[in-house]
């Protein structure tokens, strides 16, 4: 097991995504998606069945950034909350997801203040041990991908154990001698402690792995122009 080995295997391959420390801060910041915290909880709750998430969550977050967010059809989370299925579901057929983004969005209006307020004050408050209780890692649909995703979007310098980040981190904890973690919340208390060990921050050792998973993709100029907007 080697520290220094980490490290550098960690540098080689992360040196090749310049915006990704941009794109941390701006989610630890709740500045993803222009700041629309509708558009950041469709995008968690997008992302929770599995597809790809730049060929099909972001290109369906886009369009419904321009077609129903921008005009003002979705401008908040009481939008959401309310919105009518049969409205919104041609830009993404899947119901589950819907109804998970609704029940976040009517978790959150629980709470005080603007939207970005009312995610990073529960974000603040939600922990990783207590997540099966949380109000909204409670809810139906929400697991602890889309629970520690939304951490994110909330402030918390974290990562979700979604299979890419696992299959990419495990591969390279074990090239560098240290144990493969299966467990979910075990593999998020491992990342953290990998994280402190290197020098990186948690979110930064997640968003990457996302974005090594489609390293061809992100040459494409049309994708290298949206990762500076998510």
């Amino acid at each position: 097991m080697s520290v220094e080995l980490l490290r550098a295997r960690l540098k080689e391959r992360i040196s090749s995504f310049p915006e990704l420390g941009e794109l941390c801060d701006r989610c630890l910041s709740s500045r993803r998606w222009g700041g629309s915290v509708v558009l950041m909880v469709l995008d968690a709750s997008f992302t929770s069945i599995g597809m790809s998430y730049f060929r099909s969550v972001v290109p369906a977050v886009d369009k419904i950034r321009r077609d129903l967010v921008e005009p003002g059809v979705l401008k908040n989370l009481e939008d959401l909350n309310s919105v009518d299925l049969d409205r919104v579901r041609p830009y993404w057929r899947n119901v589950r997801s819907w109804e998970v983004a609704k029940s976040v969005a009517g978790s959150l209006l629980q709470r005080d203040g603007d939207d970005v307020s009312r995610l990073r004050r529960w974000a603040s408050s939600a922990t990783l041990e207590g997540w099966r209780s949380d109000s909204i890692g409670s809810l139906k649909g929400v697991g602890l991908v889309t629970y520690q995703y939304l951490r994110m979007m909330g402030g918390v310098d974290t990562v979700m154990p979604d299979k890419i980040v696992k299959r990419v981190l495990n591969d390279i904890l074990k090239e560098c001698g240290f144990e493969v973690v299966r467990d979910d919340l075990e593999f998020v208390r491992q990342v953290e402690r990998i994280a402190h060990l290197t020098g990186y921050r948690p979110i930064e050792l997640c968003w990457f792995t996302w974005l090594f998973n489609e390293t061809e993709l992100m040459k494409r100029p049309s994708y290298r122009e949206v990762v500076h907007m998510i």
